[in-house]
């Protein structure tokens, strides 16, 4: 098999079904890891999904995937307006890039309006919910 699309969720994603539900919706990332799961088997994918508080670790996660994945799935959330170092990361890596966020990010305050990861990605996905995910799912089997 090939190798899996890695799809990395960033700060305080870990508190979704209780955080905000009327902006991020009541699925639990437990529910959206289990979706892409199954979105990515019917298209013959893997996936290795992954969430972190810290963004070192999200920077070393997108280092990782440079050699052990086939395309990035990133929804860095708080990280997506603020991490030049993120930005720097994803620029190094040579495979397909998709940010995903749940809310219409241009709908909401104007700081969530700048990305940093949108001038290295592919395309960007916002305000479809957990569908969003896999929509990305979609479009990285378009490009591979």
């Amino acid at each position: 098999m090939s190798k899996p699309i890695y799809i990395l969720n960033g700060p305080n994603l870990n508190l979704l079904g209780t955080r905000e539900p009327d902006v991020y919706g009541a699925q639990t990332l437990d529910d959206i890891a289990g979706l892409c799961t199954a979105k990515a088997k019917a298209l013959g994918f893997d996936v290795d999904f992954r969430q972190t508080n810290d963004e070192g670790e999200l920077v070393n996660h997108v280092q990782e995937a440079q050699s052990n994945a086939s395309a990035i799935i990133i929804n860095a959330a708080a990280y997506t307006h603020t991490s030049v170092a993120l930005h720097d990361a994803l620029r190094m890596v040579d495979v397909p890039i998709i940010e995903v966020h749940l809310s219409n990010i241009y709908k909401r305050e104007e700081f969530r309006h700048k990305s940093f990861v949108s001038p290295v990605a592919q395309g960007v996905i916002c305000g479809f919910g957990a569908n969003g995910y896999e929509l990305a799912i979609d479009a990285v089997h378009k490009l591979l």
